[in-house]
């Protein structure tokens, strides 16, 4: 065993990613990319939400001020 040998840790427990099976490895790999998908969705949510804002603030300034 190399001491730069990958590790990954699950439920508390450290295994060595070369002794993982081939299902095991595709199961991280999908993790790992739906991990990334989430980070890359909530970019885009906090992009949105800034536009929502700034919608409403032009839309706050268009319309007219003594409205009853």
């Amino acid at each position: 065993m190399s001491e730069t040998e990958q590790k990954i840790t699950i439920d508390g427990t450290e295994y060595l990613l070369s002794s993982l099976s081939d299902e095991a490895k595709t199961q991280i790999t999908n993790l790992r990319f739906v991990e990334s998908e989430i980070a890359r969705l909530k970019a885009q949510l906090a992009i949105a939400n800034t536009a929502k804002l700034a919608y409403q603030a032009a839309l706050k300034g268009a319309v007219p001020k003594d409205v009853h």
